[in-house]
């Protein structure tokens, strides 16, 4: 039952970027509307069982907490924003696997925190950033629109690891219900601000845009994130990192079967040594004691 469930999260995780992209390129709905309504309805979806058993948490909520989650859902916004934007300009395996290289960010903003990392991580950091050349180097070849792309996805996974660190102390004395209905919730309304200010619209789509909001936030969000959450609780956390980065050959496996998507054989070769790095890096952090200690267990679970 584990191995399924974790099948059917993998799933649901690679399939953000493909929807994200199909959902771009065949209906009038923008970007930021993707990121927006996701959150407003992961946000709406997280509260209810909150309010059901016991409201007086968001009462509880501390100012400390209040500005932890704050720099967490500012991150996001633009983690999203950044992403998703990448989607229109680079592939779907190029923009998903350089923003999968969280846990990358992570290691790196810990070695200038003064955290000690064991060679393991170093090489795999090394072999990762290796692959982001790779996929850069072909893609500067081919156009300077996918070069962009592929900048905008690296930002979104640096964003994603300033996120993934600001959960972490949030969520030192919080509950998963109450972080994430805040942390959402207060990334729509940064996402509604920047739709404000680049003039794209959150609603007035056709039912083809509707439904692929619809899918991205149920597939990725409601499914495969909800599926991974499950899964820490019945399987150790360094397996369920390993799983996730199968998020990487899926949406590049995925991209290929429904977008047609084909890419050089260099970018391929970027693709697995991203792959191969993030595992290494996982493997090497959860053997050192100090990251443990400083890494709260479900930041990990991506935002994609």
């Amino acid at each position: 039952m584990n191995f399924f469930l974790a099948a059917i999260g993998v799933l649901g995780v690679a399939s953000s970027g493909p929807l994200i992209a199909a959902t771009l390129g065949a209906t009038s709905v923008s970007a930021l509307a993707i990121a927006f309504w996701r959150n407003a309805i992961g946000s709406a979806v997280m509260a209810g069982p909150v309010l059901v058993r016991d409201p007086r948490q968001f009462g509880r909520v501390t100012g400390s907490e209040f500005r932890w989650s704050l720099a967490a859902a500012v991150a996001l916004a633009l983690h999203f924003a950044c992403f998703i934007t990448s989607l229109q300009l680079t592939s779907v395996a190029a923009a998903t696997a350089l923003v999968c290289l969280q846990s990358g960010w992570i290691a790196v903003f810990q070695l200038f925190r003064g955290v000690k990392h064991r060679w393991s991580v170093l090489a795999g950091l090394g072999i990762s950033f290796g692959g982001v050349i790779a996929i850069t180097g072909f893609d500067m070849g081919t156009s300077t629109e996918a070069l962009l792309g592929d900048l905008l996805a690296l930002a979104g996974g640096a964003l994603a690891g300033i996120y993934t660190l600001a959960g972490g102390k949030a969520r030192q004395t919080m509950g998963t219900g109450v972080y994430t209905t805040l942390c959402y919730g207060m990334c729509a309304a940064v996402v509604a601000v920047l739709a404000l200010f680049a003039q794209q619209p959150l609603a007035g789509f056709e039912a083809a845009g509707w439904f692929g909001i619809l899918a991205i936030t149920v597939c990725a969000q409601l499914i495969g994130h909800t599926a991974f959450n499950h899964l820490l609780a019945t399987m150790s956390p360094l397996l369920v990192s390993m799983i996730i980065l199968l998020e990487i050959p899926g949406a590049a496996l995925l991209a290929a079967a429904f977008l047609s998507e084909t890419l050089p054989a260099g970018t391929y070769a970027g693709l697995a040594m991203i792959l191969v790095g993030l595992a290494v890096v996982v493997v090497g952090q959860r053997g050192s004691r100090q990251v443990r200690r400083g890494t709260a267990p479900l930041a990990e679970l991506g935002t994609d």
